[in-house]
């Protein structure tokens, strides 16, 4: 019994330390100054990324002789996160929603379709920023039309 504490007081330690640890609500006293909404849940403004537009190309299996194509418009979502609504032409996943973030040239796209089937690609873009080369993961187990499959691949923005 006394291991099992143990490893509860572990973990709670762990999930405050990675959550920020605990912070207490601000107390409204007359006069004093008001709190803040410091929720991202507003609009934030919405520069223009070099990562806007049409990217489309073709990704290879490493475990078959099938790949697939596929088109991406990334787009800000009304919180200014860039976002890309994709259509491939894959049995494993059907169109997702895909996050899209980067870090200099480094750009990561993920996310999954309705059916929990999920697809997260990495690449780098050329100095013209209208290259990106790539390697994907796939896993189309959750809805069973698919295992998990990778390879390399290219997108190019149109």
């Amino acid at each position: 019994m006394t291991a099992i504490r143990l490893i509860a007081t572990i973990v709670l330690a762990f999930v405050i330390l990675a959550t920020g640890g605990v912070r207490p609500a601000a107390a409204s006293t007359p006069g004093g100054p008001k709190p803040q909404n410091t929720s991202d849940s507003g609009p934030a403004p919405q520069a223009s990324s070099p990562l806007q537009g049409t990217w489309s190309g073709s990704f290879f299996s490493r475990h078959s002789s099938s790949g697939f194509t596929l088109t991406v418009v990334i787009t800000p979502d009304s919180r200014g996160h860039l976002v890309g609504d994709s259509t491939l032409s894959s049995n494993c996943l059907k169109g997702a929603r895909l996050q899209v973030t980067s870090t200099g040239s480094n750009v990561v796209l993920a996310g999954s379709d309705e059916e929990g089937d999920s697809l997260t690609i990495h690449g780098t873009l050329d100095s013209t920023g209208s290259l990106m080369q790539t390697t994907y993961i796939l896993n189309g187990s959750a809805s069973g039309r698919c295992e998990t499959d990778d390879g390399p691949g290219n997108l190019g923005k149109r």
